[in-house]
């Protein structure tokens, strides 16, 4: 088989359990790896134990050999620094944070690492997953592997670093307005947003991230049904996404698409490749019916209801360590505090809004079919680009393709649709009906298999 960092994840757990790769091994890899990007990428920021992790794989190892493997036996995991993993450090990007030892698993981590995962590391995050640019004053500035003067996004961007770095090949992600699709879409992997609720909640909502679709249908197997630690997760779908994945997309499936969802500014290039890979679904042999209107902008009532929240956890902390914290996100922490009934209201309708024109989408259309970032990543430091082609950006910004489907709770998923004039990936969002991740999913593996972008990755060498 190839080098194991270059093989997905669905492939590592077929040889693992056919024998073929040793866990042992494919740790080693691992590390290997992560010592060898870390200066370049700064993806991972905390580690185990070598001696732990290796011993680990021997019992993985010795799981498999007596052919009892678990569908994720010995397979490395990175978990992103907003969620707890017990024994490991959830800074949550903060200087505050920085000695937190977690006491016990995420619900996402403890079953993952039930179906057999072996928890390396912490991925990096912005402070408190603020913002879509990965860096912080504890751990430093996140890198793209296809451009490291270039940010993989956020606030998931450890974990897209990693996975496009083949450092790891399984990582776990949060997208509360757009925090797994945005890098997912700058690092040219794949980001599925499940419908709220899909995975339990626990410390913060979870989803899912891969290299391929197929990944991201096998994590999604192993943490999807409900918890009663989260009053608000849906009962188990009653069905494997990694089974269905494959059926063929429904006769007279009608795709919707927007290229601007009625507001967004984007960037001429990206627009033309999204375009494009839009009308893969006709040459498919289905139809594409052009969407009118659009969602209003929630950008700044996102931003100030995200940063109410944080502060609400936050409490006196936000004055009395208040030199720890950086001074922008310390800034929206205190505009935060001012949110009055009135703002709570105008919010409550916007929201609504959108729940309104996503229910006569998807009266008309079975898939509605996006852009997922408005434009090329910019600088790993940043700033975002104020406007586009001389076009004003509106407050959403990068996250204009995003938010209205976090807000409308709705599943959406980004696959790689080409590379920008700047040789960069370009991503194309799959948005589906509520509780319909398994329609997206096979909208996005027949898309993949249309146009198979599989193991074309940044960092290897001809």
């Amino acid at each position: 088989m190839d080098h194991p960092v270059r093989c997905t994840l669905k492939e590592l757990s077929d040889a693992i359990r056919a024998k073929r790769l040793s866990p042992v091994e494919l740790m080693a890899a691992t590390l290997a790896r992560i010592d060898a990007t870390h200066d370049d990428l700064n993806a991972i920021v905390a580690r185990r134990d070598e001696e732990e992790l290796v011993a680990e794989a021997r019992r993985a190892e010795d799981r498999a050999a007596r052919g009892e493997a678990r569908p994720l036996e010995g397979i490395p995991l990175g978990v992103k620094d907003l969620e707890d993993a017990a024994g490991l450090v959830t800074s949550q990007g903060s200087l505050v944070f920085r000695d937190h030892v977690a006491s016990q698993d995420s619900i996402q981590v403890e079953r993952l690492k039930r179906a057999g995962a072996i928890v390396v590391g912490k991925t990096n995050a912005p402070e408190f997953g603020h913002t879509a640019i990965t860096k912080n004053l504890l751990f430093g500035t996140t890198r793209s592997p296809w451009d490291p003067q270039r940010t993989p996004g956020g606030s998931s961007g450890g974990s897209a670093a990693a996975l496009a770095g083949e450092i790891l090949p399984l990582v776990t992600a949060s997208d509360g307005g757009g925090s797994v699709r945005i890098p997912a879409s700058f690092t040219g992997a794949f980001g599925l947003k499940p419908s709220f609720g899909r995975i339990p909640n626990g410390p913060s909502p979870q989803w899912s991230h891969g290299m391929t679709v197929e990944d991201a249908a096998l994590m999604l197997d192993q943490v999807v049904g409900h918890d009663p630690r989260d009053p608000s997760s849906l009962p188990h779908p009653g069905l494997s996404y990694l089974s269905v994945l494959d059926r063929p997309l429904p006769c007279g499936l009608r795709l919707g698409w927007s290229p601007d969802l009625g507001r967004a500014v984007v960037q001429s290039d990206v627009a033309a490749v999204v375009e494009d890979a839009a009308r893969a679904f006709e040459r498919l042999g289905f139809s594409l019916i052009e969407v009118s209107g659009g969602a209003p902008d929630l950008g700044s009532y996102w931003g100030l209801l995200s940063s109410w929240e944080i502060a609400a956890k936050l409490g006196p902390l936000m004055e009395e360590r208040a030199a720890d914290f950086s001074r922008s996100f310390l800034e929206g922490l205190r505009s935060a505090t001012g949110i009055t009934p009135a703002w709570w209201g105008e919010m409550a309708r916007g929201r609504a809004e959108v729940v309104a024109w996503c229910a006569r989408v998807f009266d008309e259309c079975d898939l509605l079919l996006t852009p997922t970032v408005p434009y090329d990543p910019p600088p790993a430091r940043g700033p975002f680009p104020a406007e586009t082609e001389g076009c004003k950006q509106p407050t959403a910004g990068v996250a204009s393709f995003t938010i209205p489907f976090n807000m409308s709770w709705h599943p959406a998923a980004t696959v790689r649709a080409g590379m920008s004039r700047a040789g960069l990936p370009v991503g194309l969002q799959i948005v589906g009906p509520l509780q319909r991740e398994d329609l997206v999913l096979q909208a996005a593996r027949a898309f993949e298999r249309e146009r198979p972008w599989h193991p074309h990755w940044p960092m290897r060498e001809p």
